[in-house]
């Protein structure tokens, strides 16, 4: 079927979905919802898992496992608004909102909880749909997710620093094209962290086909980094993940988002497990696809599903947040230091 960006020219949701299949037997499904188009891939059957992607990225960077989780689950793994073949329209694109669509996108599922895991951005996202609707979620992942502590890599406070949009228009010419598949080389060959992510990265960059996509993309980044870092944390709600299964998984040489916020986050989230890949950098799932199953497969089959408790959650709302586990000091890059605890 054919596609098309820009806004979808009907009702708030559609009462049938549209769907088209790929190449390796997947199946992406179209829902309109306040009259923009949502695509989604979906898979299996069992106990719903959603997968959210990171900034400039689709659904299909789950690929690599989406097929082991279908076996015993069933999967959703959308194109966030803005993202892959969802409609890029001028609008919110805060994680607030993208919580909010997520909910929707379930509702209209007919799927009423759901354990999340989000990737990079998709991980902020996550967090916030776990603390806005506690109800709905039964388990928390955090793949190298955003939204925890200032630090965060150059490449990112570039691209949202001001007047960067007036250098959009390049990016799809040729001369940069082989420009930045020339450094990606480089780094590579030099054995840096970010080098281990460059054939990621590069593809983010190459499924920015059009001026839409990349004004889409650059208003969800700055509206959670701006040329100094992240200007947006999830530590001072953390508290709240207190009775819901959640488990941090990180990449040791992630150079997009440091491994420091990993421990961070782990160590404000109260009851957390923490795992580290070693040889990994900002996408564990796609460096050692059938470990990132293992671990995420032995955390739900270990843990029961969050039951949400309205008195339960009033009083935590009422306490506060208590004493950190981890003391906040300003350093040179603004990352977070202290104590750390985790669940391995």
């Amino acid at each position: 079927m054919s596609t098309t960006n820009g806004k979808t020219p009907q009702g708030t949701v559609s009462s049938t979905f549209l769907s088209m299949e790929r190449p390796d037997g997947l199946q992406y499904r179209f829902f309109t919802i306040h009259g923009y188009r949502r695509a989604f891939l979906s898979a299996g059957h069992g106990p719903p898992l959603l997968l959210i992607h990171g900034i400039g990225d689709s659904s299909t960077t789950w690929l690599p496992v989406m097929e082991a989780f279908a076996a015993d689950y069933t999967v959703v793994a959308p194109d966030l608004l803005g993202h892959g073949l969802s409609d890029k329209p001028r609008a919110d694109y805060s994680v607030a909102a993208y919580a909010n669509g997520m909910r929707d996108l379930l509702s209209v599922l007919g799927i009423d909880r759901v354990t999340v895991v989000g990737h990079s951005l998709g991980g902020g996202v996550a967090a916030q749909f776990a603390y806005t609707f506690p109800e709905r979620c039964e388990r928390l992942v955090l793949v190298g997710t955003g939204g925890i502590a200032r630090s965060v890599s150059l490449l990112l406070r570039l691209a949202a620093a001001p007047n960067a949009d007036l250098l959009m228009p390049t990016l799809g010419s040729p001369v940069v094209k082989l420009t930045a598949r020339a450094v990606a080389q480089a780094l590579r060959l030099l054995g840096t962290d970010l080098g281990r992510d460059t054939e990621e990265i590069l593809k983010v960059f190459d499924s920015l086909p059009d001026a839409t996509a990349r004004r889409a993309i650059l208003r969800t980044l700055r509206s959670g980094v701006d040329w100094r870092g992240q200007v947006i944390t999830m530590l001072d709600r953390a508290y709240l993940a207190e009775g819901m299964p959640t488990l941090v998984l990180w990449g040791a040489h992630d150079a997009i988002i440091p491994v420091d916020h990993a421990h961070v986050a782990a160590a404000a989230m109260p009851g957390s497990q923490l795992e580290i890949f070693e040889d990994a950098g900002h996408f564990p799932h796609h460096t050692d696809p059938e470990r990132f199953v293992a671990v995420i497969r032995a955390f739900l089959e270990r843990t029961a599903p969050s039951r949400f408790e309205p008195d339960v959650w009033r009083e935590r709302l009422r306490r506060g947040q208590p004493v950190r586990a981890v003391q906040r000091t300003g350093n040179a890059d603004g990352a977070l230091s202290g104590s750390v605890r985790s669940g391995t």
